[in-house]
């Protein structure tokens, strides 16, 4: 098979196709998105950030699925994850019966696998398998051929083979499977990777493998801790973050997507599978929280290699085991979800100057040096290099947090976390006896501090801004108290809250800022950020609303879709989820509100330091 697909007819997707139509299916290195109608609409192959073998989630069929469906056209599904697993079990009934769909990537040893187990309920339905690879992001059609039993697909260094009891013909540049279900009856299929100039590698035993993954997940989330009456939203979104994590480094990425939009049909659009930097306190904290304290040694440990070297050459992001280089690219073959064009590969953010993350990483490792985890002999080494750095360059202007490609500005959040840097070096020498200038580091906070106070403060609305000098607002100016910038009693914060609720929230769900008011270098405007939201919640109850709080972490919670999962953004408007699926960010800011809202609940009041 080596012609090319007609474009003029192409396969189409529904149109009313939703974000939050996709549930998660993964194995702690790659994962992949299945749509309510029983389709792999993207997944990656070997790594989150590898081509995609399926992207019909930024196109359409023609740039690759994989769907297992009743052949009848009126079948209805209803999902679920089986119990506290990544186990995806769908649920069709037709006029003639109903079968089972569970879907499942194992936690691997050596090549990556899909399994997909097709299981009759009652009566008698017609089943079929269309597969439809296209490597290199939807763009390359492989060459398909029968090998040992197996259809093997190659093109360039990609070649993955399809194993099933199920009899596979071809036709129209895809890989059939029709076949019928009783019950008792049960069909099963393995998708698997491999470098296509490796021999194929053994094949898995897709029931074996099954009874494997439900004990692996089982069993990892068996160790969380108890968060009280928020426990099943916290579970969830923990077998989300373990799934969004690279398992050989110990990195997480932000989303495994790319390019899914913050704005419906606009430009806004980005590449998420990299790992932040910024993302490393929360991150740390909600591990913790939840007694995973080798998956936060692991991360830990994986931000210190990635930061290894000169401190000038540190980037906001990097690759899943430390890469540098994230060339941003367009891939214009493909029309984008919905419409929302460019597609992009690769991440140009990397390159930008964003001084808040030398405050997260101090923070994070001051957290990690608090808490269970304990020092890093390598740590302090790394950090003093970090400071000496900082102290050149902290009165900059920078991009900011959320990444503008406008102009540089004196953000306010980007001045307050350099704060934090300074404060959390001072702080290690003065409570553990490292060496440093800790009074250097001491005033160079104390600076800090004043010029935020003097010049990103607006005593007419009596709230900080979003850059020194400005009108407009930000929500990140939300963590002002939490990292202890101010107590959460002084009337600055107060009111910082009060006009976030009043300027920049809709029905309490928040936006980031508001695209009229700043010039982020973009077109067209965008949803409410989730992580925003919760940084609203934990805020409000800091400065003892916890009723308003509790009630806007469950409206939050209310968003997630069918299986538990958050996008990046919500449109409160249309009710639709926006931005790459699922985020970690969105997850990782439930986790952490709830573990908040548990320590009221149990008297215990928030103390406002790491996130």
């Amino acid at each position: 098979m080596t012609d090319r697909p007609n474009p003029a007819n192409p396969r189409r997707l529904p149109p009313d196709r939703r974000i939050e139509d996709y549930a998660l299916i993964g194995d702690t290195q790659t994962a992949a998105l299945v749509s309510t109608d029983g389709s792999i609409d993207w997944l990656c192959f070997p790594r989150f950030d590898s081509p995609a073998c399926f992207a019909a989630l930024l196109g359409t069929e023609d740039n690759g699925h994989w769907r297992i469906r009743p052949q009848d056209a009126t079948a209805t599904s209803t999902r679920q994850y089986r119990g506290d697993t990544l186990i995806l079990e769908t649920d069709w009934v037709t006029p003639t019966g109903s079968v089972r769909v569970i879907d499942f990537m194992p936690p691997r040893d050596a090549a990556p696998d899909v399994i997909r187990v097709v299981q009759g309920i009652s009566g008698r339905v017609a089943m079929r398998s269309e597969l439809r690879l296209r490597f290199d992001y939807g763009h390359i059609v492989p060459w398909v051929r029968q090998v040992d039993g197996q259809v093997v697909a190659i093109a360039g260094p990609d070649a993955v083979a399809l194993r099933s009891d199920v009899h596979q013909y071809g036709k129209d540049f895809a890989t059939y499977g029709d076949f019928e279900i009783s019950p008792g009856d049960q069909a099963w299929f393995v998708l698997t990777w491999h470098a296509s100039h490796e021999p194929l590698p053994r094949p898995a035993n897709a029931m074996e493998s099954l009874d494997q993954t439900e004990s692996y997940w089982t069993e990892w989330i068996a160790r969380s801790r108890d968060a009280g009456s928020s426990s099943e939203e916290v579970k969830r979104s923990l077998l989300t973050l373990k799934a969004l994590t690279y398992s050989p480094s110990g990195g997480i990425v932000a989303a495994p997507t790319t390019s899914l939009p913050e704005d419906m049909g606009g430009e806004r659009n980005w590449d998420y599978r990299f790992c932040w930097l910024r993302d490393a306190t929360m991150t740390l904290a909600a591990l913790i929280r939840s007694g995973y304290t080798e998956e936060a040694s692991a991360w830990r440990d994986w931000l210190l290699r990635a930061i290894a070297g000169s401190p000038k050459d540190v980037q906001i992001m990097y690759g899943v085991t430390g890469e540098r280089r994230l060339p941003e690219l367009t891939a214009d073959w493909l029309p984008g979800f919905g419409g929302s064009q460019p597609v992009r590969i690769g991440n140009a953010a990397a390159d930008q100057l964003q001084l808040d993350v030398f405050g997260e990483v101090m923070d994070v490792l001051a957290l990690a040096r608090e808490s269970e985890i304990g020092p890093s002999d390598d740590a302090w080494s790394v950090q003093q290099g970090l400071m000496n750095h900082l102290q050149g360059i902290w009165h900059e202007p920078d991009e900011g947090i959320w990444e503008v490609r406008g102009d540089r500005q004196h953000f306010t959040y980007s001045k307050v976390m350099t704060w934090v840097a300074f404060d959390r070096a001072a702080r290690a020498v003065q409570r553990f006896g490292l060496s440093g200038p800790a009074k250097q580091w001491r005033a160079t906070a104390d600076e800090i501090h004043q010029q935020v106070c003097a010049q990103a403060y607006d005593p007419d609305r009596n709230t900080f801004t979003q850059a020194y000098g400005g009108k407009a607002l930000d929500a990140s100016v939300l963590l002002i108290p939490q990292v202890g910038f101010l107590p959460p009693t002084d009337a600055r914060v107060v009111g910082t809250i009060e006009a976030v609720q009043r300027e920049l929230a809709v029905d309490g769900f928040t936006r980031r800022y508001r695209t009229d008011h700043t010039d982020d270098g973009l077109s067209g405007d965008e949803g409410a950020f989730l992580i925003c939201s919760f940084w609203l919640a934990d805020s409000l109850a800091l400065i003892g609303r916890v009723g308003e709080a509790r009630a806007l972490y469950d409206k939050l919670v209310a968003l997630r879709n069918d299986v538990g999962l958050l996008a990046e953004e919500y449109d409160p408007a249309t009710k639709r989820m926006l931005g790459n699926f699922p985020q970690a960010f969105s997850h990782l800011g439930l986790v952490n509100t709830a573990w908040h809202l548990n320590e009221h609940d149990k008297c215990t009041p928030l103390r406002p330091s790491s996130y």
